[in-house]
């Protein structure tokens, strides 16, 4: 690698750098209000576990990666109870909420983790906050059993369509969410098998524009695209904004494209006429 470029991927890997820590600092700073605030994890996190009755599968050891104040892990508990459990998130204050689990603070691109020592690998709305979640899934891969699943919810393209359609600039206002095809060649990418990803859409309606930007912040929706607006905006801005938002029957909408997934970590054999990718909508 030349000077030029060595200098570049130095840049980049800061910037990364940056975008984990400004990511811990806030939530950190939300986890003693954020159980509070979270009922759309909490409603997904109910949807993720009933697909796990068609599923069948008993695992020895969980792992819930980005498990904020540990939401899923009762879930988890009454439906394993033999299972050992650990709560993984890299906001320390978040996990101080845990009870009946152990808590690990780790970035789950570098997972301090054995290879295949973790049965079910369970992930709640985690993977779009991440800047290379490629890195992720392939860590995810790494620690898992043979054998072991991989399961996930993330948020899909059509996530917050309302508030970027209202936005008077040409900066990025929200994360950027991947392609429900994307999610599935990532997974075959990092050598899972028999990936199935599905979609669905969730619209929650607020009274004022206030009430729905003030549970954006409570959930720490803040966006950390490279082409965020870097300077605080002001009154005026979000004037024009809440003014081109779009209301329906006097309430103010918020999309959620919510994409699920889960794929094994097993060889498996390809059967005839049968694509190894499956997609539902």
């Amino acid at each position: 690698m030349d000077g030029k470029n060595s200098l570049h991927a130095r840049a980049q890997l800061a910037d990364i750098a940056r975008g984990l820590m400004r990511k811990r600092r806030s939530f950190s700073g939300l986890a003693a209000d954020y159980c509070h605030h979270d009922f759309l994890v909490r409603e997904i996190d109910a949807r993720m576990q009933e697909r796990l009755d068609f599923i069948r599968i008993s695992p020895g050891r969980i792992l819930d990666l980005g498990c904020s104040c540990g939401g899923s892990l009762p879930g988890l508990t009454q439906r394993y109870p033999a299972a050992r459990r650990i709560g993984l998130d890299r906001a320390p204050e978040m996990l101080k909420q845990i009870r009946d689990a152990d808590a690990l603070v780790a970035d789950a691109a570098a997972l301090p983790l054995a290879e295949a020592s973790v049965d079910l690998i369970w992930s709640n709305l985690l993977l779009h906050w991440l800047a290379k979640p490629a890195l992720a899934l392939c860590e995810t891969q790494r620690v898992l059993a043979s054998g072991g699943l991989f399961m996930f919810s993330t948020l899909g393209p059509d996530t917050l369509k309302e508030l970027r359609a209202a936005m008077p600039d040409h900066f990025e206002h929200t994360q950027k969410f991947a392609d429900l095809h994307d999610w599935g060649d990532q997974l075959l990418s990092c050598g899972f098998t028999d990936p199935v990803v599905d979609r669905e859409d969730i619209t929650l309606h607020y009274d004022s524009f206030a009430a729905l930007m003030a549970e954006l912040r409570s959930g720490s929706a803040s966006c950390n695209a490279e082409n965020r607006r870097r300077g605080l905006a002001g009154t005026s801005f979000w004037r024009q904004v809440e003014s081109a938002y779009a209301r329906q029957e006097g309430k103010w909408p918020a999309s959620f494209e919510v994409i699920y997934g889960h794929a094994w970590k097993m060889p498996t054999p390809a059967r005839a006429n049968e694509s190894p990718l499956r997609f539902y909508r």
